[in-house]
């Protein structure tokens, strides 16, 4: 697998514009994610997100019509593979953070790290389900390829995004719907270059 370059500064900027372009379609989007995803006790969490990330690209790209909060819902014609993406690594990161929290004095640390490790190898793989209707297992392989040829800058970025992502729980976790759509649109700004080239 080739190394990719990974353009922080520019990912993360044009996330913000896309974002600031974009602010009341992404916003009411990520409502209806956190809504639903939380009414249904993270059930159909992975069909929601992978509406929002089908909303963010076709927001990228400028399509026409544009599209609006309502395609969040598309994401359901995903449902399988997104569900699958979802819950398979959802249980198998959250088992793994467990086991390692479970270690003296640096557990804790070690199960931070797991699970940031995790979310950087996966970043891309909602993305690749949607965008190229790919199966699960193969859009998390490809995911995983991709960022493991590169890891540390790729770390990094999905870090710094996942913070911004998750400011939003501050606020009572009201504001998690005006900081998940800057996360999605950082990690779509990435994909979108990293996978057209």
């Amino acid at each position: 697998m080739n190394r990719v370059q990974v353009k922080f500064g520019d990912w993360i900027e044009g996330g913000f514009n896309l974002y600031k372009a974009n602010f009341g379609t992404l916003v009411l989007s990520a409502i209806f994610v956190v809504v639903i995803g939380t009414v249904t006790a993270g059930i159909l969490a992975g069909p929601m997100l992978a509406g929002l990330a089908l909303v963010t690209l076709q927001l990228l790209d400028g399509k026409e019509p544009q599209p609006e909060a309502g395609k969040v819902f598309k994401g359901f014609d995903y449902f399988l593979q997104s569900f699958l993406f979802v819950v398979v690594w959802g249980i198998g990161i959250l088992i793994v953070s467990i086991i390692l929290g479970g270690i003296p004095v640096l557990g804790q640390l070690a199960s931070i790290a797991f699970v940031y490790a995790a979310q950087a190898f996966l970043m891309f793989g909602m993305f690749l389900i949607v965008d190229r209707q790919m199966d699960w297992l193969p859009a998390s392989i490809e995911s995983i390829d991709i960022v493991k040829a590169n890891f540390w800058p790729f770390f990094g970025l999905s870090t710094v995004a996942g913070i911004i992502g998750s400011l939003g729980a501050i606020a009572c976790g009201i504001g998690v719907v005006f900081t998940i759509p800057i996360q999605g649109c950082i990690l779509a700004v990435a994909y979108r270059d990293v996978f057209s080239s």
